[in-house]
């Protein structure tokens, strides 16, 4: 998944998210910093949101179960690995993948996954805390191939 298809999923989905929520489209504007004659755009598919609406989308909504259906998981962790193409530092506790994962390789400490929706790569460590995202599939399993290492 890149930036471009992140804003389509995103803008596709922008009114299921409001109505979730229970906002109006006037409050959904603003929450969002936008005019509402923009979101209505968004809205009726005549215009795709942009990237800062995308990741403040992701950021104050990031509990939505549509966001988490159409991402497949959190949607923070997916917009800034986008952002940034990579993401190396201890991160939050996760679920350990038992949804919407896909172990692709397993060590004592770490374990390599890929997101079943939005593609991307992550390794955790076994108390599933994210210490690496990427997009780039060869980047992970080098990073991977380099943490079990340091595990010997």
């Amino acid at each position: 998944m890149n930036k471009e298809q992140l804003r389509e999923i995103i803008s596709d989905k922008m009114k299921l998210i409001r109505v979730e929520y229970g906002y109006t489209q006037n409050l959904m504007a603003e929450v969002l910093g936008l005019s509402k004659k923009t979101l209505v755009q968004i809205e009726k598919e005549r215009t795709l949101a942009g990237w800062t609406t995308v990741v403040a989308v992701c950021a104050l909504f990031q509990e939505s179960e549509v966001l988490k259906s159409v991402l497949g998981d959190s949607p923070v962790e997916i917009v800034e690995t986008i952002a940034h193409q990579q993401v190396e530092r201890p991160g939050k506790k996760t679920l350990g993948g038992k949804v919407w994962w896909q172990t692709i390789a397993g060590g004592e400490n770490f374990t390599l996954q890929q997101n079943l929706i939005s593609q991307h790569y992550r390794i955790i460590d076994r108390n599933n805390h994210r210490r690496f995202s990427t997009i780039d599939r060869m980047e992970a399993e080098n990073r991977f191939e380099a943490m079990a290492k340091k595990e010997l």
